[in-house]
């Protein structure tokens, strides 16, 4: 059986693309993921706890039972919402505690997990334009893999 683990961070997919968002507590991971899901169509796979496991040279990131469909929004609780199950992790954001943190122009960045390299951005999710900038990341790193095949 494959290797496991359980990671603090918050998953979604977006577009049909898996997007783990890391941080410190606090920064932001829920927070962003909701507004992703209420405003640009994304699906809840897990907040606060992911597992993730390598099967078929894909990383698979899902949600663990005592966590299916909830979403912590600060301020108002634990909410339900439609969620998928598992997804496999197209992305890897890592949320930042100040927007100095974040280069103008960086160069292309790769996360390893299980041995296997996954595309990579730093974010500050504080800012207005963060869903918008996931995005746009996703859409820079398909025209990318476009390119390369």
């Amino acid at each position: 059986m494959a290797e496991r683990k359980i990671i603090h961070a918050t998953f979604i997919v977006i577009n049909g693309k898996g997007v783990l968002l890391k941080g410190k507590s606090g920064s932001g991971k829920s927070d962003l993921a909701l507004r992703l899901i209420e405003n640009k169509n994304a699906e809840l796979v897990a907040d606060d706890a992911v597992e993730i496991y390598e099967k078929n040279g894909k990383i698979i990131g899902q949600v663990p039972q005592n966590l299916v469909g909830l979403l912590e929004v600060r301020g108002i609780g634990i909410v339900a919402y439609p969620y998928k199950e598992k997804a496999v992790i197209d992305m890897v954001v890592e949320l930042k505690d100040d927007v100095d943190a974040i280069e103008r122009m960086p160069l292309m960045q790769k996360e390893v997990i299980f041995g296997l390299e996954i595309n990579k951005i730093d974010l500050y999710a504080k800012e207005n334009s963060a869903p918008d900038k996931i995005i746009a990341a996703l859409r820079l790193f398909d025209m990318h893999s476009a390119i390369e095949r």
